[in-house]
Parts: structure tokens; sequence; C-alpha cells
């Protein structure tokens, strides 16, 4: 690979952090690497382990935050809970409720801090909500939704976890290193639910596929350069571009697939999974009140689904390079039931919503590339570029069936050997609101749609 011009959008160091942005405003007068969040050593991942506690002033916060991991706080709906063990739960929410309400004015200067700053109250909430009996009110605290509320609202995310606060934001290094790169197998995760290895290997399978990504948003890059060039060199080095991009996408296909060695199904789906759903996975349709909310100049949130693969800008990035974006995120794809006013927009298209902002508008920069890789192949009549193009779209379909088949054994297997018949009627939902099977099926049909015809390099 080619160096990196220096004043290209991936090479361009990023920004002192520590530095905030009035009102959240991403610069989008240019297309570099820092003001797109994107590094070129990590992708979407910060280069260096996010903030693992806040200052002093915010102690509150983090003395509670540990309190509930080092307590070991059950579900609320665990079978078999014990009088002792709802206690536990019930004295450290009622702390939560007397915590002070602590200011954010010292953290708007630091986009690192706001990051942390969400992150904990984030995972506190979702401790609060999930460690409730399964029929209580859903009230959060004034301490707790105050701080969020205005902190998300910076960051111009939903109040919820989110995909960058399981896996983006949540990952520190088991040993000190001098590499600019983490080695994949030298990750840990900074926060749990459970202290399991399950549900630290779960997040870090998705961390790794976020640092084996960089190859490709670099190959993106190269492929984007080569493309305004347009003559036949050109057209040969995005060829060979193309055939690696295939490489890569099958190396993420078997990353994702080695999350079986480390994370049991059942544990995950019993144990880990109901601790980050969203307010529309709640089988008790119960609203999550924000309290406080009227003294602020918000609304209600529109946005509390939780985390969810389909939050990942990578490959969201990949979708849209290819062109297969048009499949993939189509309106004809059904996210949640007709009734739900979200099933109005593609479930892949709403996501993006809950990627941090800068990731957000580096989708936008690259769906408006003034020359998109499909159209060339389709209009180039190479039978070689448009051999390798397809390649890479077929890598991404059989990634996307690692996915289902991922998806099957860590939720729609469990979950149909636990419902009883009265339920299993209900269509099964993903943790960001989707009807889970026939959705994956979906998006991975379309995908397979994007192929073109090699013989008349026209849309089959």
């Amino acid at each position: 690979m080619d160096h990196l011009p220096a004043d290209h959008f991936l090479s361009l160091p990023r920004p002192d952090i520590l530095i905030g942005s009035p009102g959240g405003v991403v610069d989008t007068t240019t297309l570099a690497a820092h003001d797109f969040d994107v590094d070129n050593r990590t992708g979407f991942m910060p280069p260096h382990p996010p903030l693992a506690r806040l200052p002093g002033q915010w102690e509150p916060w983090e003395a509670i935050f540990r309190e509930a991991q080092e307590s070991e706080l059950q579900l609320g709906t665990k079978p078999g809970l014990t009088d002792a063990q709802s206690r536990v739960s019930e004295t450290w929410r009622s702390r939560v409720r007397n915590l002070p309400l602590l200011p954010i004015d010292d953290l708007n200067a630091s986009e690192v801090m706001l990051r942390r700053g969400r992150h904990v109250l984030a995972w506190i909430m979702h401790f609060y909500i999930h460690s409730l009996p399964p029929n209580a009110s859903i009230v959060i605290p004034r301490p707790i939704t105050i701080p969020l509320l205005k902190i998300s609202a910076q960051l111009q995310l939903p109040p919820v976890l989110t995909y960058s606060d399981d896996v983006l934001y949540n990952w520190d290094l088991k040993t000190p290193s001098e590499s600019p790169v983490p080695a994949l197998d030298n990750l840990r995760s900074q926060s749990l639910f459970t202290n399991t290895n399950d549900e630290q290997e779960f997040y870090l399978t998705s961390a790794r596929m976020e640092l084996r990504g960089v190859e490709a948003l670099e190959l993106m890059r190269a492929t984007m350069d080569e493309a305004f060039v347009g003559d036949d060199i050109a057209m040969r080095r995005i060829t060979g571009f193309l055939h690696r991009l295939s490489t890569v996408i099958d190396e993420l296909k078997v990353l994702l697939l080695s999350v079986r060695e480390g994370c049991n199904p059942e544990v995950f789906y019993h144990d880990i999974r109901p601790w980050f759903k969203g307010a529309d996975s709640d089988p008790q349709k119960r609203e999550w009140i924000f309290e406080g909310l009227d003294e602020l100049d918000m609304a209600y949130p529109s946005e509390l689904s939780g985390p969810s693969a389909g939050q990942s800008s990578l490959v969201h990035a990949l979708d849209i390079f290819l062109g297969v974006d048009r499949y993939s995120h189509s309106s004809n794809i059904t996210g949640e039931g007709s009734g739900d006013i979200s099933a109005k927009k593609a479930f892949l298209s709403r996501m993006q919503s809950y990627m941090p902002r800068h990731h957000r508008h580096f989708l936008n920069h690259l769906s408006n590339n003034p020359r998109p890789l499909r159209d060339i192949v389709m209009g180039g009549g190479d039978q070689k570029l448009l051999a390798a193009y397809n390649e890479a779209v077929g890598s991404l379909k059989t990634f996307r069936d690692a996915h289902i088949i991922i998806v099957t054994l860590y939720i729609i297997g469990p979950a149909g050997r636990a419902r009883s018949q009265q339920e299993s009627e209900t269509p099964l939902k993903g943790t960001g609101g989707t009807e889970l099977a026939k959705f994956l099926k979906d998006v991975r049909d379309s995908t397979a749609g994007a192929l073109l015809n090699v013989e008349t390099q026209a849309e089959p």
C-alpha cells in the first residue's frame, strides 16, 4: 500500500480533543481524519485507551459505578432471586437516588471527559433499570438523568447505552505497550455488568473487528484516490485493492465467529444481554421516566434502543463504499412493527443516530463521494474489475451469513428454548428493536442482490 498523502483524511492526526467544540459541532469543511475522529492506526476506536476515571469532582459517579460492579448486582428478572440479593440491589439504588446533582460545565472542555461521563452515567442507568423488579415502574433519578441528558445532547447521542459505550470507548490494555496499534490479544474491557469472561469476550470480539477493519478503511481511501485518476493503471490498482478488501472482510468474518470460543450462548442470553436492553425491548412495555426532564428544554428521547452491532460505523462504511447500502439500508426492510413510529425508517439508517457524531459525518461524506465505486465498475467495461467487485460484495454477503449464525446461536436459539408456547407467538426482537430473524435475512439477501452480472455488466 502506498504511503498516505500528508493531507489525506485518513492520514492527518487527531486534534487535541481536550479542547472541546462548541455545541458538539463537527467541522465538515474538510475530509481530514481528525474532523471525523478516524485514526489511521485504530480506525473508529480511539488511538489510546479511553479515560478510565473522571477527576475528583465527579467521584460520586465513579464510586457508585464501581460499587455496582463490585457488588455483583443481579437482574431483577433473575429466576430464583433471593431476598438478600434484592436487598443489595435496592440499597444500591437508594444510594443512586441520594447522589448529589453534579454540574457538567467543566466536562464540556474535553471530549474525552464527556465520553467518560456519558459512559459512567449510562452504565449506572442500565444497572438501575435492570436491577428493578420486573413489574416496578422505571423512574430514573434526577442525579443520573439530568447530567446524562445534558451530556448526551452535547455529544448528539441518545441517553442510552450504545455500541460506542460497550465497544469503542470500553477498552484498555492488559499490559502496557509502546506499539502504536493495540495487539488484538492485549485488550480487556474497562466496564462489565457481570464480571464474566463471557461478557468481556462479547465486547472484545467487536473491538478486534474494528481494529482489523482499519485496513479496509485504508483500501477504501486508496481506491477513491485511484478513482479520481481514472486511467487504466488506476483501474488495475483498484482491482487489486478490491481483491485485498475481500480478504479483509473474510478475516472480519473469522473474528466474528471466534466469539464462540469465549462467550457461552446461554450465559450471554440469560445473564448478559438483559443488562443492555433498551426501552423497546421491555416485555412489560414500561416507559422509562426521566426524572427532571421537565426542568430541561428537551423533548422526551425518541431513541432508546440500546447497543447493537448495527451501530458499527465500520460495517456501514463497507456498505456505502461498495454501493450496497441502497439495497441493505432500503426502506423495504421492516425494522419494527408497523405501529411504531421508528418502523418508518430502515433499521440500519436509524442506527446511525446511535453512532458518535464524527463517525456519522464520515459516513455522510463517504456517501457523497462524486465517483462511487459501483458506478465506475458498472460503466467501465472492465471484467477483471467487475469480478473483483463481486468478490468483495460476496465476502460481505458471507460475513452477513456468519452474523446470522451468531445471532441464531446467541439469541434466537436460547429465546426459543426459554419462551413459553404463548410467548413464542411474539416475534423476537433484537437489542435494537428489530424483528430479528426476518430482518437479518433481508439484509443478507439484499447484500447478495448487489452483485453485478459479469457477462453483461448490468445489475441482475
